[in-house]
């Protein structure tokens, strides 16, 4: 029989655990990383003002930044080589986990010189995924296509492996065309390694495409390592908004980032910067942090 005393004590270990839960599933159910820009975003200032805009940037409450736009020729990220890069970054308390790279002349001709630079290139940032941002268009006409680039995503994910990186891919929406009863997404994940290949979501492109997110993390669960955060207008579906100001349900999205497995985070505005391109990206961030990440 249950005494007062037991009772109490275990009224009190009950009241304990639910004041507790909700803290516990916030824990594994949101996003709980410092968080990054894609810096493309501000492709139409960052070269007048490398220096000027990284610091604005660090100011804005960002941590960690995705590059763009590195060629194996030219060897620099905006002028500066990857050494120096690193430095203005460690200047300004931030990190770079990943970058997008050309891959396209690889997947074509499956010289993986261009991947070497590349590696060589994130490992002096300290990186840990070379990023695939783009197919042209005649390299995913068909299905074998898909196959293709995902066999060669495997060889380069195998190269990567041995410097201590990990190959990614970022989608668009062309990905979610489909081919027979799968769609170019759904071949790329089902044909790579997940030991080799991590995915970069871009949220905003498979809504565009009419996919919900949170679909694709329980069809394909801890494949999403990474996120593209952009919001799509409520009236022209084609242009971004800053984060909260559109038609995406974000709050949805961030609760299931355990079962998507991702690790970091980037917000992407491409086209409509309110009130200009800093401006935009402090409201984002500022709205990430205070209602997505509460």
């Amino acid at each position: 029989m249950s005494t007062r005393r037991n009772f109490i004590k275990e009224t009190g270990i009950l009241a304990a655990s639910l004041a507790l839960a909700p803290s516990l599933t916030k824990a594994f159910a949101t996003f709980q990383k410092p968080i990054g820009i894609q810096l493309y975003s501000l492709r139409d200032i960052i070269g007048n003002d490398l220096k000027g805009v990284i610091e604005k940037v660090a100011k804005a409450g960002y941590k960690e930044v995705e590059t763009y736009g590195y060629a194996p020729v030219k060897g620099s990220f905006w002028g500066l080589s990857p050494k120096e890069f690193k430095a203005l970054l460690d200047a300004n308390g931030l990190y770079s986990p990943s970058g997008h790279f050309a891959f396209d002349n690889y997947i074509a001709t499956n010289n993986l010189d261009d991947i070497k630079a590349y590696v060589d290139a994130s490992s002096t940032l300290g990186s840990k995924y070379v990023v695939a941002p783009w197919l042209d268009s005649k390299l995913r006409k068909t299905a074998d296509d898909y196959k293709k680039v995902a066999e060669r995503l495997n060889v380069a994910g195998e190269l990567c492996i041995k410097a201590g990186l990990n190959v990614g891919y970022h989608n668009h929406g062309f990905e979610f065309d489909k081919f027979g009863d799968k769609t170019g997404m759904d071949i790329l994940l089902s044909e790579t390694d997940p030991k080799l290949v991590r995915f970069e979501l871009d949220l905003y492109w498979a809504a565009h495409a009419g996919h919900n997110p949170v679909d694709l993390f329980k069809k394909y669960p801890g494949r999403f390592k990474m996120w593209h955060v952009k919001d799509m207008d409520k009236t022209k579906k084609d242009w971004n908004t800053e984060i909260g100001k559109g038609s995406i349900d974000f709050k949805s999205i961030f609760a299931k980032a355990s079962l998507a497995g991702v690790k970091h985070i980037y917000v992407e505005q491409e086209t409509n910067y309110k009130p200009d391109h800093m401006g935009s990206i402090k409201a984002s961030i500022d709205y990430i942090k205070g209602s997505l990440l509460k």
